[in-house]
């Protein structure tokens, strides 16, 4: 296992970050209690999870993955083991279960975390994050703007108010560091500023989507990771499981995510199975399996911090952690970007 360092933040995390969405649907607490173990044991400390989990998100399931992972933690007293990362819920998710759908971050940030520090069963979280912006922009898949009518001093008004609320929870302890998730190049630089400006903590990290299918991270964020200290934790890395190749040919494995939810439709377009087929022989090529080379290639980008994996099974786990001991050589790389030039980002 590789550390690399969070952000600018002084702390060093796991280039694995165990992704726990699966907690409370496809895994029973103890499917997930193996997990935890499993991970704990070979280095992977840091673990990710969110208010609204488990995923896909409804009433009946809001909050289970953060409870199955208090209950690990009230059974095995290793809280300080753990690097923890969770997250509150924006407004406009599609329900009404949260908040009513109408959450604002710098009214609700406290309440959020009352209930996430209770499922959680601790005192603090190390990394608390904003799940997507509270403002209307392109992320979930949109690529254009398409908020002409946004006021600017309205947004920076909510972003202020934002920055005031978690900088009140860095104080009072409860909070150790904080990231963006599903954010804008625009609104990344804006909170450092804003935060610059207010004399507060700033954001660290940035869990965006990144993989073989979806590189627009590259594309402003990462330069903002370069010089601004804003670390990648990539998540999708597989594609929803597409860059394993299981859904190769029309296959539809039988408890696989995208065969139990049909709301998952993100990397099943044409362009995205032409291009994954691409891959999966270019891998085959060189004596790889896809998943190896899908998140060997995250692995290699300088703006990553940690590549955020979530698995159904302990033996997916296992799989998915091994391929960080490979390192892709300049062929490979260069077969990547053959394909990347041809089909850019087919699943943004």
């Amino acid at each position: 296992m590789q550390y690399h360092a969070l952000g600018d933040s002084g702390i060093q995390v796991p280039e694995i970050c165990l992704g726990t969405m699966t907690f409370g649907e496809q895994n029973s607490q103890p499917e997930a209690f193996d997990q935890l173990n499993y991970a704990l044991e070979n280095g992977l400390y840091f673990w990710d999870t969110a208010e609204m989990y488990s995923v896909p998100p409804k009433p009946e399931t809001y909050g289970a993955t953060e409870t199955i992972i208090g209950n690990w933690f009230a059974q095995h007293a290793q809280r300080e083991k753990v690097f923890l990362a969770s997250k509150i819920a924006g407004p406009g998710f599609g329900g009404s279960h949260i908040r009513e759908g109408h959450t604002q971050f710098g009214k609700h940030i406290e309440q959020a975390l009352d209930g996430s520090l209770k499922r959680l069963q601790t005192d603090y979280i190390d990394l608390y994050q904003l799940h997507w912006p509270e403002r209307h922009t392109n992320f979930f898949g949109g690529l254009g703007y398409a908020n002409a009518e946004a006021a600017a001093h309205y947004e920076i008004e909510a972003m202020q108010d934002t920055l005031l609320a978690l900088q009140k929870e860095i104080e009072r302890g409860r909070i150790r560091h904080i990231g963006l998730s599903n954010e804008t190049p625009w609104g990344t630089m804006k909170f450092l500023q804003l935060a610059e400006k207010l004399g507060v903590s700033k954001f660290v990290s940035v869990q965006n989507p990144y993989s073989l299918l979806n590189r627009t991270y590259e594309i402003g964020m990462s330069e903002i990771a370069k010089f601004e200290g804003v670390g990648l934790l990539a998540y999708s890395p597989l594609a929803f499981g597409y860059l394993t190749g299981k859904f190769r040919h029309g296959a539809r494995p039988a408890n696989a995510r995208v065969t139990l939810f049909s709301r998952f439709t993100r990397y099943s377009n044409p362009q995205s199975e032409w291009a994954t087929e691409q891959y999966a022989q270019l891998a085959e090529k060189h004596g790889l399996s896809l998943t190896q080379m899908a998140l060997a290639f995250i692995k290699q980008q300088f703006f990553v911090s940690s590549t955020i994996i979530g698995a159904t099974s302990l033996d997916q786990l296992k799989e998915n952690i091994q391929a960080f001991d490979i390192t892709l050589d300049e062929a490979v790389l260069k077969g990547i970007e053959e394909i990347h030039t041809q089909q850019p980002n087919p699943a943004p």
